[in-house]
């Protein structure tokens, strides 16, 4: 208390100052009616001010939330249209889908390399297991290599080993889509024959040979091609629809039906 008082006897000069030039203020805005409305216009404005700026706050803390809802109904959506070919698809429970979707944030990425990975913030306590295939709303990311408890490795497409099943869009003509470690924006697609016609800009898509990815699931656009007189396959760089330096939500789809192929394809070649 001694203090407050001491603070006080300071400061007793600008103290007064203080309460009179607030007294002299009221006092005018009470008995002029232009600074009355001069005033209540300014305090409308800052009071304004001060909600708009607590609401932008508020709305910044909620995106998160809202990003996460939205990926949510984007994952039910995503899981209706990759099941769109069963005709009771939307009354089934989802464990009798062929596909099923999740989703997942990218942690960790690398582009640089010449076998890159993604790492993600989902493991097997999620559903995650090794093929799921992962992509976002632009296109193809990968393929899942391992998963621990709580996270994720993926395979990139920008990986020497990677090798998915594509085709060009609205046709049958299929091939490999491979990367060749030479530029991150780019990737190939082999074993598309010389009579097949191309122009630069067509679009690649997943192919329906492919036992992780749906089919018709966006890749990229041819960037260019080459063909000699001497080549039966055209050579044939496609510029990815995903920019592999920058990513963050993405899905995982499960086929469901995959361990069945896989079992079915063995007993073939054994009995070969």
């Amino acid at each position: 208390m001694q203090r407050i008082i001491n603070f006080i006897l300071r400061n007793k000069n600008t103290l007064l100052y203080a309460l009179l030039l607030l007294l002299s203020l009221f006092l005018t805005i009470q008995n002029n009616d232009y600074h009355q409305t001069r005033y209540f216009n300014s305090a409308n404005w800052l009071t304004g001010r001060v909600y708009k700026t607590s609401e932008s706050v508020r709305k910044y803390f909620w995106l998160r939330e809202e990003n996460e809802r939205l990926m949510e109904e984007n994952r039910r959506l995503h899981t209706r249209l990759y099941n769109v070919a069963r005709e009771d698809s939307i009354a089934l429970d989802t464990s009798q889908l062929t596909y099923s979707v999740l989703t997942a944030r990218v942690i960790k990425n690398s582009y640089g390399e010449a076998n890159n990975y993604l790492t993600i913030d989902k493991g097997r306590r999620d559903g995650v297991v090794q093929d799921m295939g992962v992509i976002t709303p632009q296109g193809i990311l990968g393929i899942v290599e391992r998963s621990s408890q709580g996270f994720a490795s993926v395979q990139s497409v920008l990986n020497a080993k990677s090798n998915i099943n594509a085709k060009i869009r609205n046709t049958d003509y299929f091939g490999s889509l491979t990367w060749n470690q030479e530029d991150y924006r780019l990737v190939q697609l082999e074993d598309i024959p010389r009579l097949v016609p191309l122009k630069v800009g067509d679009t690649i898509v997943t192919g329906a040979m492919s036992s992780i990815f749906p089919e018709n699931i966006p890749i990229g656009t041819i960037e260019n091609f080459t063909l000699s007189e001497s080549d039966s396959f055209y050579q044939i760089d496609v510029r990815l629809f995903n920019d592999m330096t920058s990513l963050g939500q993405v899905y995982l789809i499960l086929n469901r039906k995959r361990p069945e192929i896989l079992e079915l394809e063995n007993q073939t070649r054994n009995d070969r």
